[in-house]
């Protein structure tokens, strides 16, 4: 099967890279999510690895946060999929003794482990097994599985269709720059950062109602909708005005923010804003429109009606 397309990025470029390299080994790829017809089951299956000093520092966060962070960030490709978690496995490498965080009072493997159960628990899923190991730094790569009635891919979204995005953006950012100043963020702002929601019950919702392309926000939602625009063949115009805010943070920045696990969805014209208002019901949370979906390539961004340069996001492999 031909691999999907692909948007902009030195990370993106090594993925194309690779997928060409496999040629015809590999399948489906270029989604977060792997789908496998099984009898009359659709398995949806994904791998997100959490790394230390790259997506998390021990000073900054719990071991059990580190578990729940990670394994939040592989369910959030569910969410994007709109499937229902099953089970959940994690290949964990911790380095040996106690380790410095919490001032070495607790088994950083275990701590971390129950974070990723306690996350397990909070969507209806279990802890299936996994692998533990000896590292010199702590890993934490978690493989999550889980079923979908209606699988959603990011290559679906048709000229026409409205742009939306679930909850509120930049508060993972917002909280990133607190730690980064020494600061610790309280309240919601730390919960938004050290234990996100994975969008499971929104993403479902949005699958049974119509959703042709989604994908959730771990780069930023100017890098995201970029992607979910390659993949489908279109470009995003997304007006900067409309975006939702977190308190205190600019739209900008807000479409800047990575690691927010909330849901970029093209949803069909017909949907409005009655069906949002029935969203916000189910789910208990905002679903605000954005922008639209037109011919063209790439993310299209405005502000007062004037083109505005989009902001990077996150690149693995960027330059310096």
């Amino acid at each position: 099967m031909k691999a999907g397309r692909l948007g902009p990025g030195a990370e993106f470029d090594r993925l194309r890279a690779i997928f060409a390299r496999m040629g015809t080994r590999g399948q489906g790829l270029g989604d977060d999510t792997a789908l496998l017809r099984l009898g009359g089951t659709t398995l949806a299956v994904s791998m997100d690895l959490s790394l230390e000093g790259v997506h998390f520092r021990t000073t900054w966060l719990s071991f059990a946060e580190i578990g729940w962070r990670a394994t939040a960030a592989a369910l959030s490709d569910l969410a994007a999929e709109g499937a229902k978690p099953v089970g959940v496995l994690v290949s964990l490498g911790v380095p040996g003794g106690r380790g410095k965080g919490e001032g070495g009072r607790v088994d950083p493997g275990v701590e971390i482990m129950a974070g990723v159960a306690a996350a397990a628990k909070h969507v209806g899923a279990k802890v299936l097994g996994g692998d533990l190991a000896r590292s010199e730094r702590y890993i934490v790569d978690v493989c999550v599985l889980g079923t979908a009635l209606r699988p959603v891919r990011r290559s679906g979204a048709r000229s026409g269709d409205g742009v939306w995005v679930t909850g509120a953006l930049g508060g993972a950012a917002l909280a990133l720059t607190a730690f980064r100043s020494s600061t610790v963020p309280e309240g919601a702002l730390h919960q938004r950062f050290a234990r996100p929601e994975p969008r499971i019950a929104a993403g479902r919702w949005l699958a049974q109602h119509g959703a042709r392309a989604m994908i959730d926000i771990s780069d930023g939602l100017a890098a995201d909708a970029g992607q979910l625009a390659a993949a489908s063949g279109i470009a995003l115009e997304i007006e900067l005005e409309r975006i939702p805010c977190w308190s205190g943070v600019a739209p900008r920045d807000a479409i800047a923010s990575g690691e927010e696990y909330e849901l970029l969805v093209a949803l069909p014209r017909g949907f409005g804003e009655r069906s949002a208002r029935a969203f916000a019901r189910a789910t208990g949370l905002a679903l605000t429109p954005i922008g639209r979906c037109v011919r063209g390539t790439g993310v299209r961004l405005t502000e007062a009606g004037r083109a505005v340069a989009a902001p990077a996001g996150f690149d693995h492999f960027a330059g310096p």
